[in-house]
């Protein structure tokens, strides 16, 4: 069951069997802007990072709602005891 369909290659990978140099130089080229690009792009990889967080959020909500709720709880908690002890540490 063998396919003979081309495998598709990653925007940061060289395709395999490119003889001519000048278009395998090209295809390096490409392929290392490419990886430049992914790399600098910082907002992009917080956006997809912060997908991935909710994603597995809603999952674990999903599967878990009662130690979500507490882990809501705990942190709603934690943020106003932080708020709570600024405004404290600042009037005094």
């Amino acid at each position: 069951m063998s396919s003979d369909a081309p495998v598709p290659v990653p925007r940061t990978a060289v395709p395999l069997g490119i003889t001519d140099p000048v278009v395998q130089a090209r295809a390096e080229l490409k392929a290392a802007l490419a990886a430049i690009e992914e790399k600098a792009n910082i907002p992009r990889r917080v956006g997809v990072a912060v997908d991935d967080g909710v994603d597995k959020a809603r999952t674990f909500q999903r599967r878990n709602p009662v130690a979500a709720a507490a882990f809501l709880i705990a942190g709603a908690a934690a943020v106003g005891l932080g708020v709570w002890a600024a405004v404290r540490a600042y009037t005094r």
